[in-house]
């Protein structure tokens, strides 16, 4: 025992690695398709390792590893948010915020009603609305009103509690509201519904570019004959499904091909698209030959492209092909991702800022394409660690900015601040592609590792008092997380259906999305036998995660009492 105490006082470091690391491991773990989440896991774990001895990290460490995670989070939605303060997103920003709105009501009400402490009552809304970052900025306004040390961290020992009693409760009411009872309340089938808005979605006429629709993607070469005589234009508009006449040699010199450019014989020109459509190009063209050399230097390629042009926020996939124009010659779309998640593609799918093309086609024909949409992502980028730091320090200095209010200072703390400034440095990464590059896998591992560590510290600092305060408050907590998970969901699903007149589908992706569960998506696209919830999860879910984060703050203004 005496050397475990030694370790505890020499080394706390490691169990809080220990937490991360078995809190992760159990949080992956699927019961019939359920997982607690890791989050919850590794605070439980870290209240359990923390009744072994009085663990103490540096305030330091803390602000470090939670900066890291929200400027992380800002940075993934800046793209988003500010794209969604748009009229034609309006609607869906509208449900993420009554959300929240009424889930800081009813909060409220619990912490006067019921005399709540500022800690429960942040712990409250940081669990019953699934929203971990909650904790970090509530400490981080909490640590700014001057408390005795003591009393600190007995408040944030009581935010932990909250948490970890109506997290799990939580999450697991908003997987089984979002599929089953908010269909109910809007007095639909979920499924049918799917299919009708799949309907609409492939009911609109096809434009000119098809919508850069994917098919199996090839390139071939033929020996002019035929189509000796005609021009680039007429041969790709009569065989037809957008193949691209990609290079042409003539007497063994490259004619850049135009739409204007008349071929001549014994031209060899290199035919890209669908292979249904170019294998049939012969009796067009010409005789197929077998020229490995004119073949290889067209690349073809794969890419995923991200979305950044604000101009094509909620557009349809149709007005941002023509948009697009000539510039997607030779172009397909294989897929389109939203949150992780495939969207299904018709003419009428609505593209959002954050959105993922996959493009298919010439590497040449695909950088151009991609400079009307957005950037290309390129696994090879290296995280700009000056931009990073930078960010965040900026973050940290407008979170020692306060307003009075009555005897207590209203601020947005280290974390609000982080938070604001990631999404800034978000919406000028997606401006300029060249600044600040963070690699998506250094963007979830900030996030995880940064939050993990976070949640261990809270939970290994605070382990005595918060097991105390879930075993004295337990009940009552998860009678509060109950109504503050349920109530918000039901009046924004009422709220999107009968004013906002959102579609149902939508508004079922919408609400995982407001509450950032993405699981309660995947359950809605199970139950709808479609993909069409992912439709509407994106805005809610930028929204959401701003929203929600600075409830901390404002919760820690309207309760505590000095």
């Amino acid at each position: 025992m005496h050397s475990l105490s030694w370790i505890i006082s020499t080394a706390p470091e490691i169990f809080l690695l220990m937490a991360v690391a078995i809190g992760t491991v159990l949080g992956r773990i699927k019961i019939r398709g359920f997982a607690v989440g890791t989050t919850a896991c590794i605070l439980i774990v870290a209240v359990l390792i923390g009744q072994l001895g009085s663990f103490t990290f540096p305030a330091l460490l803390r602000v470090i590893l939670f900066s890291l995670f929200v400027f992380t989070i800002g940075y993934k939605s800046g793209p988003e948010f500010f794209a969604s303060l748009s009229i034609r997103t309006l609607s869906q920003v509208a449900l993420a915020l009554v959300l929240g709105v009424t889930g800081l009501i009813l909060v409220l009400l619990f912490a006067f009603a019921l005399k709540l402490d500022t800690g429960t009552a942040s712990g409250l809304a940081a669990g019953a609305l699934t929203q971990s970052s909650v904790i970090g900025t509530a400490s981080g306004a909490l640590a700014q009103l001057g408390l005795p040390k003591d009393v600190l961290e007995q408040q944030e020992a009581n935010i932990a509690a909250g948490y970890a009693v109506t997290y799990v409760l939580g999450y697991i009411l908003t997987l089984l509201f979002v599929p089953f009872v908010a269909p109910m309340l809007m007095r639909i089938d979920l499924k049918q519904e799917a299919k009708k808005l799949e309907a609409e979605l492939a009911g609109g006429e096809p434009p000119k570019t098809q919508s850069l629709h994917y098919r199996k993607f090839q390139a071939r070469a033929y020996r002019v004959s035929v189509a000796a005589g005609r021009t680039v234009s007429s041969i790709e508009e009569e065989i037809g499904h957008r193949t691209v006449i990609e290079r042409i040699v003539r007497r063994g010199t490259d004619i850049q091909p135009t739409l204007d450019t008349v071929l001549e014989a014994d031209d060899d020109i290199v035919i890209a698209g669908p292979s249904a459509a170019i294998v049939t190009a012969k009796p067009v063209i010409g005789t197929e030959i077998d020229a490995d050399e004119i073949l290889k230097a067209i690349p073809g390629n794969v890419l995923d492209v991200l979305v950044d042009d604000r101009r094509l926020h909620g557009r349809s996939l149709k007005d941002v092909a023509s948009r697009v124009g000539d510039s997607a010659r030779g172009v397909f779309l294989r897929a389109l991702t939203r949150m992780g998640r495939e969207v299904p593609l018709s003419a009428d799918t609505r593209i959002y800022v954050g959105d993922v093309m996959t493009l298919v086609g010439s590497t040449r024909n695909i950088e151009r394409a991609a400079a009307q949409v957005g950037q290309v992502l390129r696994s090879g980028d290296r995280t700009d660690i000056a931009f990073l730091t930078a960010g965040i320090t900026a973050g940290l200095l407008a979170g020692l900015l306060s307003v009075k209010i009555g005897n207590v200072a209203l601020t947005l703390g280290g974390g609000g601040g982080a938070l604001i400034a990631g999404l800034v440095c978000g919406w000028l990464r997606s401006r300029r592609p060249t600044l600040g590059a963070i690699a998506p896998a250094a963007q979830q591992t900030l996030s995880d590792l940064g939050l993990g560590g976070f949640i261990a510290a809270i939970g290994l600092g605070n382990g005595h008092a918060a097991w105390i305060a879930m075993q004295t408050h337990g009940l009552q907590l998860v009678g509060m997380g109950l109504v503050v998970t349920v109530v918000p969901l039901v009046v924004a699903t009422l709220f999107a259906h009968h004013v906002l007149r959102l579609n149902p589908v939508i508004t079922c992706g919408a609400l995982a999305g407001a509450m950032t569960v993405d699981a309660a998506v995947t359950g809605a696209c199970e139950i709808a036998e479609s993909k069409t919830p992912v439709l509407g999860v994106a805005v809610p879910y930028a929204v959401g995660n701003v929203v929600l984060t600075v409830l901390g703050p404002i919760i820690v203004a309207a309760t505590y009492a000095s």
